[in-house]
């Protein structure tokens, strides 16, 4: 989890003017000093606690550590949202014309009951809504896709990030039970199965080991996936925690594509799925080589490729009209972990933040699911976790809606 000094000193500079203004506020509209008195002392004790968590240690510090940084942090964040809320809902009533036609107590009450909704919604979101999954089912249409692949169930997951829950194997206990009662065909993982250390997922190995599929599970790296979000005492410390990963995903039974690609067979036809290391544009690391992965795309053999960052897609395959890839399939993005229906402020960074999209130049396809875990805020409001089963169709056979 990163937290960047600079913007954390800015929203304790805004935290500070948002209570001053609530302080104003109680002052002007109680005549029992004792509130304003209270709410100063509130307001002083959450400053002293914000500073606490910027200072703990975080790219150095323990996993456990982390997680109840975490929970701190967004702790804080369920107060000062749902303030801020509240002096927007009652800042109109400062206007002499609105002031004039309305009594306080009106204001104060929205205000108050804004705040209320706001503080709920978000510990819903951390308590209920995060351990919640929702199976998404799709029928992705494939041009030239061969005969017998007609129907073939794909379950994409993504987004794991082991490390939120500690050594609680719950949560992905009930996810793995859901998979296999699906009954896919093959199970492709698209990254993100740690926050920061190999050790992370060393709790979980045993029951993500218990996913199952006839064609087994295939998975790609991620960007948490490298250990560059920790320090580490050499380079060959931070090298031998991938191998560590590397290594627990094998022993999972997960076959891990490093800049490869595997086939599937059905009798004399095949379907070739591509897994390429992490593209990511800045700040996010580039380790993949879709060259190394697939030297020949342009080959016309129908092909699945996994990569992390859906962005991956849009400046590299997209413009590529030689790389055949009839479906990519990503996640990274989480819909930021918020959504209200189909409007997400993960647009606002993402164009290809979650769904299916089509490329209308081709007839090549992009998938991205918001994954299943949480890092940095342990919550989800609306972005339920997503499991995602895709069934494959001969391209004649259906039509569906897509994102553009």
């Amino acid at each position: 989890m990163r937290i960047p000094l600079l913007p954390i000193l800015i929203v304790i500079l805004f935290s500070l003017v948002v209570d001053g203004y609530i302080w104003r506020y109680i002052k002007r509209i109680s005549s029992h000093r004792s509130w304003s008195r209270a709410y100063l002392i509130s307001a002083i004790v959450l400053l002293v606690y914000v500073i606490t968590i910027v200072a703990l240690p975080r790219r150095n510090g323990s996993d456990s550590l982390l997680v109840a940084e975490m929970w701190m942090l967004y702790t804080y964040f369920t107060i000062l949202v749902p303030k801020v809320l509240f002096v927007l809902v009652t800042l109109p009533g400062r206007i002499p014309a609105l002031r004039r036609r309305t009594s306080p107590r009106t204001w104060t009450i929205a205000g108050i009951s804004t705040a209320i909704a706001t503080f709920t919604l978000m510990w819903w979101g951390a308590l209920i809504n995060r351990l919640n999954y929702t199976v998404n089912e799709i029928d992705i249409p494939v041009a030239n896709l061969p005969q017998p692949f007609d129907g073939y169930r794909i379950v994409q997951l993504s987004d794991i990030h082991t490390g939120t829950y500690g050594t609680d194997t719950t949560y992905l206990s009930r996810v793995v039970d859901a998979v296999n009662a699906l009954h896919p065909d093959v199970i492709l993982f698209t990254g993100d199965i740690v926050n920061r250390r190999s050790t992370e997922l060393q709790p979980f190995a045993s029951t993500l080991s218990r996913l199952h599929a006839p064609d087994g599970v295939i998975s790609v790296l991620g960007n948490h996936d490298y250990g560059d979000y920790s320090d580490w005492p050499s380079d060959s410390h931070k090298a031998q925690n991938l191998k560590q990963l590397v290594d627990l995903q094998r022993s999972m039974g997960w076959q891990l594509l490093l800049n490869a690609s595997t086939p599937i067979t059905r009798g004399t036809d095949t379907l070739i799925v591509v897994g390429v290391e992490n593209w990511g544009e800045p700040p996010f690391k580039t380790y993949g080589d879709l060259a190394k992965a697939y030297p020949t795309p342009g080959d016309g053999r129908t092909k699945i490729l996994l990569t992390h960052n859906p962005e991956h897609w849009l400046r590299e395959i997209k413009p590529d009209t030689t790389a055949d890839y009839c479906l990519t399939l990503s996640g990274h993005t989480h819909a930021m972990q918020t959504s209200f229906g189909s409007i997400s402020p993960a647009a606002l960074r993402y164009s290809t933040w979650g769904g299916l999209y089509a490329d209308p130049a081709s007839s090549r396809k992009l998938y991205v699911n918001i994954g299943l875990g949480t890092v940095g805020m342990p919550m989800r409001i609306g972005a339920t976790p997503e499991i995602t089963l895709i069934t494959l169709r001969r391209a004649a056979d259906v039509t569906p809606d897509s994102k553009k």
